[in-house]
C-alpha cells in the first residue's frame, strides 16, 4: 500500500485513505485518515474509492458536550427505573 491508496481495516470494515507508511523491523504501519491511527498493514486490505467516506469530524463545544452528558444521564435514569421494575424469576 502506498500513500493515496484506500484500505479497509479487516476487523471493523473501516475504510480510510492511506496518509503515511512506516516500517519498524518486520512490521509496516499504515496511517489511515479515518481516525488518524496507524494500523498494522497485515490487518488491512485494499478498498475501492467508492467505499470511502471522508470523515466528518467536528469538535464539539463545551455546551454541546454537556448537553450530550445530560441526555446520557436521563437515559441512564430511565434504564435504572425500568430495571428496578423487573422482579427476579424463580421466587
Amino acid at each position: 500500500m502506498k500513500v493515496g491508496d484506500f484500505a479497509r481495516y479487516k476487523n471493523t470494515g473501516t475504510v480510510g485513505k492511506v496518509m503515511d507508511t512506516v516500517t519498524e523491523g518486520e512490521v509496516t504501519w499504515v496511517l489511515l485518515d479515518t481516525y488518524d491511527l496507524y494500523y498494522d498493514a497485515a490487518a488491512l486490505e485494499p478498498a475501492e474509492p467508492k467505499e470511502y467516506r471522508e470523515a466528518a469530524f467536528k469538535e464539539k463545544s463545551l455546551e454541546e458536550s454537556l448537553e450530550q452528558v445530560e441526555k446520557l444521564k436521563e437515559t441512564l435514569e430511565e434504564v435504572e427505573k425500568a430495571i428496578s421494575r423487573i422482579t427476579p424469576s424463580g421466587t
